[in-house]
């Protein structure tokens, strides 16, 4: 047993909503998915739900990543003395209290506005790791220094200029990070409806840059690149808009008015931000970079995966990016078992895309995952309520999926397999 071996969470946290009701408090974040969806749809902005919430085309891959799960089904096996359970998992050095970690998701500021900076806070108050998104609303080095015990991980978004690509990589080693996480399906933004029809790209509003804007390297690029173009018509609305951005962007309004330098640094992250060209062969210069564990996201084939070990990487993310960049992709959960059958004995393997409950959770380790990434889930916590809101979707999490794997039988995560779990059904 581990340190985290104790009579069930799941007790505790049941026993502070029940007699919270007792008291005539329910619950300010719900514990279910739908529930928890619509009401921070009613506190967010229109903008902020289609960004969060939104896939690629038609949402076809969203529906596909959730119709999988149902697909599989827990077996549970009775008697086991389940009076102990340990929920702790080994991620390299570290040995975590769940399963789970806090994806790495763009833009935060847009759901509250501590951003990611209360999501690093919360992510430390439960001891669960947040892999800190490149396109952030609050620097790593702030975020990092919140952190206490918790370990963070740096998602790096490969840019046109090695520079900056290098950059982050060191930003990330000195402060703290534990490992990269390359996302390789998003060198180019999917086809989303939600946002194309309200004409609202968040990063052209200066939101979500922070990492850019907090690097030497990046600021360098800015100041050496090209002035923005004069001759786009100006309207009231682009006004208002330089405004508020002058106000947010880092340093003074009035010298960031003047010279628009806002409005040059969103330019100079759009033509930098991502790389089409990218290659298996280039992966090389990133693992020359840092001996830190790097994990390459969006990975859904078995080829592609065992490419990723010969190519040194030392973990995978089988992801199809939350739905939201090809429409009509294959379900992540349908590749996972072939993928973890692939290299799960070489390398690690994490899943992410479309877990929304502890069950889900179980069922993705049976099926081969080392560990989930949750998203959209805590992403509606924030905008609920802050920090807090965040901690108690890990709580909600963290007691769903104790409960599930003791009422299935299960004392550890050891036990949690294929055949344990899922029985005879663990063909889709």
């Amino acid at each position: 047993m581990s340190e985290f071996s104790s009579p069930p969470f799941s007790r505790q946290r049941q026993r502070n909503i029940f007699t919270g009701g007792f008291r005539g408090t329910k619950p300010s974040v719900p514990t279910s998915f739908d529930a928890l969806e619509a009401e921070a749809k009613a506190v967010m902005s229109q903008e902020a739900f289609a960004y969060v919430a939104g896939g690629a085309g038609t949402g076809s891959t969203i529906d596909a990543n959730r119709k999988i799960f149902n697909q599989y089904k827990i077996h549970p096996r009775m008697l086991r003395n389940v009076s102990q359970i340990d929920t702790s998992v080994q991620l390299f050095d570290t040995l975590l209290p769940a399963p789970f970690m806090l994806a790495p998701i763009g833009v935060l500021e847009m759901a509250h506005p501590q951003a990611d900076l209360a999501v690093a806070q919360a992510a430390a108050a439960e001891q669960i790791p947040f892999i800190f998104s490149s396109q952030a609303s609050v620097d790593m080095e702030t975020c990092a220094q919140t952190m206490g015990a918790a370990p963070p991980w740096f998602q790096l978004y490969w840019s046109k200029n090695n520079e900056l690509v290098k950059n982050f990589v060191k930003r990330a080693e000195q402060c703290g990070c534990q490992a990269i996480v390359l996302t390789l399906d998003t060198t180019m933004l999917g086809w989303r409806p939600q946002d194309l029809d309200l004409a609202y790209l968040p990063f052209l509003h200066a939101k979500g840059i922070a990492q850019y804007t907090s690097d030497p390297v990046f600021r360098k690029m800015v100041e050496e690149g090209e002035e923005p173009n004069d001759d786009q018509k100006i309207t009231l609305q682009a006004i208002r808009n330089l405004v508020k951005m002058s106000r947010d962007y880092p340093g003074s309004f009035w010298t960031n008015f003047s010279t628009k330098r806002p409005l040059k640094a969103v330019k100079t992250f759009i033509d930098t931000y991502s790389r089409p060209s990218l290659t298996w062969d280039e992966l090389s210069y990133l693992r020359d970079l840092t001996p830190l564990p790097i994990l390459l996201k969006g990975i859904l084939d078995p080829e592609d995966a065992q490419k990723a070990v010969n190519q040194g990487m030392d973990g995978i993310i089988v992801s199809n990016h939350g739905g939201r960049q090809v429409d009509g992709a294959v379900s992540a959960l349908e590749m996972l078992p072939k993928i973890a059958d692939k290299v799960g004995s070489e390398t690690t393997v994490l899943f992410d895309s479309g877990i929304r409950s502890g069950s889900d959770i179980l069922k993705a380790l049976a099926l081969g995952a080392d560990s989930v990434l949750i998203g959209r889930p805590y992403v509606y916590g924030l905008a609920l309520n802050g920090l807090d809101g965040v901690r108690k979707v890990i709580q909600n999490f963290r007691a769903d999926f104790e409960l599930n794997m003791g009422l299935s039988g299960c004392k550890n995560i050891q036990e949690i397999t294929a055949n344990n779990i899922l029985g005879d059904n663990i063909s889709s």
